[in-house]
């Protein structure tokens, strides 16, 4: 019960932030994400998480995957409406699910 209060309470404070679009970051904005850093990794760019494990093979595509899923990109999702408004949000701001 603590916990569900918890994750309301950090989802409010996270909605007050977020005023165009959802607080969840799409799939298509994902798949953006994943690819555009994937080719960031393939053009010699820094990993910017441990891969020294067996369990992530040197693909660029999951590397990119296991970053995103960490949390650790400092990247904005700039999200438009069709008035032109637009906000930058922060891709730490942003739930996954």
């Amino acid at each position: 019960m603590v916990h569900s209060r918890i994750k309301r309470k950090k989802l409010e404070d996270i909605r007050e932030k977020v005023q165009v679009g959802p607080v969840f970051l799409s799939r298509y904005e994902k798949a953006r994400i994943i690819g555009a850093r994937a080719l960031q990794i393939s053009l010699g760019a820094p990993i910017l998480t441990d891969i020294s494990g067996n369990s992530v093979e040197l693909d660029s595509m999951k590397i990119a995957e296991k970053e995103l899923l960490s949390g650790i990109l400092p990247l904005t999702v700039r999200r438009t409406l069709p008035s032109g408004k637009f906000q930058d949000i922060p891709l730490a701001w942003l739930f996954l699910e």
